[in-house]
């Protein structure tokens, strides 16, 4: 499995360089796209997602679910430990969902999912990044491969 612990994250100027506008604006200023119209609301392929930042591993496949929202959701992480959550402190706040080493936005986490979390990660696309079963190995996430062999 990647190490993360070491991982630096790049400066604001680096990130921006790295990403498009859209990445940036979701996952360091805390944007959100429009539902319906992003790229993984709808995928229906087997992988996981990762950290557009960091690539540390956060969602699979196997967990996600369509919640009717038009932002692709999971019930549950990949990693539990690359995901931190903390409440908003506006009035009546949602609970956000940041990647740990990357300290990315993601989404966020309400108690309305299926079972058996009954959690409903709400995800913006372009915080992630998608890597296709059939790509794990190549892409460094061999070990996750496994998970996929007992699905097909």
């Amino acid at each position: 499995m990647k190490d993360f612990s070491s991982y630096a994250k790049p400066d604001r100027e680096e990130l921006k360089k790295m990403l498009t506008p859209e990445q940036f604006s979701t996952t360091q200023d805390e944007g959100t796209e429009p539902a319906f119209h992003n790229k993984y609301w709808n995928t229906k392929e087997e992988g996981i997602y990762v950290d557009v930042v960091s690539g540390e591993p956060l969602f699979s496949s196997l967990d996600k679910f369509d919640s009717g929202t038009g932002w692709p959701s999971f019930s549950q992480p990949l990693e539990p430990g690359n995901i931190l959550t903390r409440k908003e402190s506006r009035p009546f706040g949602r609970t956000e969902v940041r990647s740990k080493h990357a300290d990315s936005h993601l989404g966020h986490v309400f108690p309305d999912g299926p079972a058996p979390t009954g959690r409903r990660y709400c995800m913006n696309s372009t915080a992630l990044r998608f890597i296709r079963k059939d790509d794990l190995e190549k892409e460094g996430y061999g070990e996750y491969r496994k998970l996929f062999a007992k699905a097909s």
